[in-house]
């Protein structure tokens, strides 16, 4: 008897339903992104929004870090690659977003691929500044997304000329309030880390929040996003500060080679993020 009650103790404190060596694979520092394959049907969702969040890459976040039954929250919904992953794993998904056309296309999608038809509850359509109106404090039990690039969306280049010829939107919204319109870095690494800090209120003690990010060029200037946004989110003069558990690379290996500087300087096709794996102290 005693032992019985032992392993269901273990179950419930554990972090994830995964075996002992998927749990070993798993804590390596980087990992190749695959997608859902250019032929997928189930792409296309992810095709129309800018700055797509793989939902195979999610999967294996919430693998890891939740079990069946969690609650997750994706603050930058974008298309609902967050609640899709959740749904399919038997998690319980919620995600927040800004601009409309996403939260009707996120709604089209859960229902096509998923039979989900979601509620205002676990789709809210609103500003992630109010984070804190939106849920209770110590609701989720994991925080996952990939935040707005700045402004950087509106500069033109290969990829940018090739999104307009397939039809597809280059740039998150038009609404003021988005900070992907946001035309000063410092202002836009504020506005971003406030919301992040938000977050911590509402995750439970223990329990982890992952940011996927990627460095990124804007005209001569190279911005180190990820460790910007580090150094604001792990500040231990402020009382929501999060530790940081690890920085995982997350691997691009398919993406397309462009010619950038040539053959007069080195100019850097970035084919990889970084996973930000921050923890929210007992």
């Amino acid at each position: 008897m005693k032992a019985k009650l032992t392993a269901v103790l273990i179950k419930e404190i554990r972090s994830n339903d995964l075996t002992a060596k998927e749990w070993l694979q798993e804590t390596k520092s980087f990992l190749y992104q695959r997608g859902l394959g250019a032929n997928s049907s189930e792409a296309k969702y992810e095709k129309m929004h800018p700055a797509p969040f793989s939902f195979t890459d999610v999967s294996k976040l919430l693998r890891f870090f939740t079990k069946r039954g969690s609650k997750v929250l994706d603050p930058f919904s974008g298309v609902g690659s967050t609640i899709k992953a959740s749904l399919e794993l038997q998690r319980e998904g919620f995600g927040v977003e800004l601009e409309p056309k996403w939260c009707e296309i996120s709604k089209q999608r859960l229902l096509q691929e998923c039979d989900y038809s979601i509620d205002d509850e676990h789709l809210i359509c609103g500003d992630s500044r109010n984070l804190t109106n939106y849920f209770a404090p110590d609701f989720f039990d994991f925080i996952v997304t990939s935040p707005p690039y700045w402004n950087i969306l509106e500069k033109k280049d290969h990829k940018a000329n090739q999104r307009v010829l397939n039809g597809n939107a280059t740039k998150y919204s038009e609404n003021i309030a988005d900070l992907g319109n946001i035309s000063d870095y410092r202002q836009f690494l504020d506005e971003l880390s406030k919301i992040f800090l938000d977050c911590h209120s509402l995750l439970k003690a223990g329990k982890y929040m992952c940011i996927i990010v990627s460095d990124f060029r804007h005209k001569s200037e190279f911005y180190a996003f990820h460790a910007d946004l580090l150094n604001k989110l792990t500040d231990k003069t402020s009382s929501r500060s999060f530790q940081l558990k690890g920085i995982k690379v997350l691997i691009q290996n398919a993406k397309k080679l462009f010619p950038y500087g040539y053959p007069f300087s080195y100019v850097e096709n970035i084919h990889h993020q970084y996973i930000l794996v921050l923890q929210k102290q007992k």
